[in-house]
């Protein structure tokens, strides 16, 4: 109890990634004058909100999507980066590496397929991918699995079902697209680039109470395992937390400023279609478990559904909120690559299938 006792002084959590421990913190040069930099402009932005307009129409509406945001993100997220901190006490970085194929073609598409055992969306599914890279999870599959995760998990899959009047059909082309997009660009960015251009630095020059590793717990108690358990996911939770909030606030803003008849006015053609929703995907940052009840509105004002299966596939990868949170794993890099990939696969491929006539 003695590495417990000592971590409970260090709270609240630091506000940069890290363990606290003044000799361990981690040294995030980008991310640290980033970070502050949006933390700075978003309590200012929320204070002349609430100190000029509140009681506006605009302001009422933007609190009510901002709070509808985050109390549809927090509860999956609070169960990710759960189940992140039991990853970290109870899954050893060596049983980790076993499950995984020796090939690293096979451990990718494994990695994308880890959505069904793991069902946690796009809110929660940041924490976890940042567990497994600690293990020591290969960084193509780390995406594989961080992409396609909270499209082929199963309650995505029965949401879509439902959304779309149980029409099988569509809920399995947008598990398969998902799917194959995924592992594709796991592949690529397994090829064109290492752990240490993709992830912000994290290790520690020495062990501390919140930077343990598994044999530390080893002989300990199931009730100390887990205690370490949910405290790690605090800290996760409180560390990702800020990035959602901030993501949450500029997406609300987004839609209560800029007028939805922009992106409804470019809806009639295949390409506009396709690129219209895509950046509705992005802008609203809708849960992967309901933005198929959003798509299928789309369906009586006439939008292709390769425009619609577009919005179902790139919403769980790729919107304000997911880039806040890859913050604080990866670099400026990373994501402005993984953010193009994302893009380019997805408009591709639904461009591909209108075409083809596949729908």
């Amino acid at each position: 109890m003695k590495y417990i006792d000592n971590d409970l002084k260090n709270t609240p959590f630091p506000i940069a990634p890290g363990c606290g421990c003044q000799p361990h913190e981690v040294q995030v040069k980008a991310v640290s004058s980033v970070g502050r930099n949006i933390q700075v402009l978003f309590i200012v932005s929320a204070l002349i909100l609430v100190t000029f307009h509140p009681r506006s129409e605009q302001f009422i509406t933007f609190s009510i999507i901002f709070s509808s945001i985050i109390l549809e993100a927090f509860p999956f997220m609070l169960l990710g980066t759960l189940l992140g901190g039991f990853i970290e006490v109870f899954l050893s970085r060596e049983r980790l590496i076993n499950l995984l194929p020796k090939k690293k073609h096979d451990a990718i598409v494994l990695a994308a397929l880890l959505g069904i055992i793991f069902p946690v969306c796009e809110c929660a599914i940041v924490p976890v991918v940042r567990k497994f890279l600690n293990k020591g999870m290969p960084l193509g599959s780390a995406v594989a699995f961080l992409l396609a995760g909270p499209i082929v998990n199963p309650l995505v899959f029965a949401s879509t079902c439902v959304a779309y009047s149980f029409n099988f059909k569509i809920a399995v082309l947008r598990s398969f697209a998902g799917f194959f997009i995924a592992v594709t660009i796991g592949l690529i960015i397994d090829s064109c680039l290492s752990k240490t251009q993709t992830l912000i630095e994290t290790t520690p020059a020495h062990t501390c109470s919140l930077c343990h590793d598994n044999a530390n717990l080893k002989n300990q108690s199931l009730r100390k395992k887990v205690f370490a358990a949910f405290q790690h996911g605090a800290a996760d939770f409180y560390d990702i937390g800020r990035f959602l909030i901030i993501g949450a606030f500029i997406a609300a803003a987004l839609q209560t400023f800029v007028s939805r008849q922009v992106f409804t006015s470019v809806l009639t053609g295949p390409v506009t279609a396709i690129v219209s929703m895509m950046v509705l995907a992005v802008v609203l940052n809708l849960c992967s478990e309901a933005d198929a009840f959003i798509a299928s509105s789309f369906q009586s004002a006439g939008v292709p559904f390769s425009a619609q299966l577009a919005f179902l596939v790139l919403g769980p990868m790729l919107d304000i909120k997911l880039i806040m949170m890859y913050l604080s794993v990866f670099t400026k890099k990373m994501i402005i690559t993984l953010s193009s990939l994302v893009i380019f696969f997805v408009f591709f491929a639904m461009l591909f299938l209108e075409v083809s006539g596949w729908l």
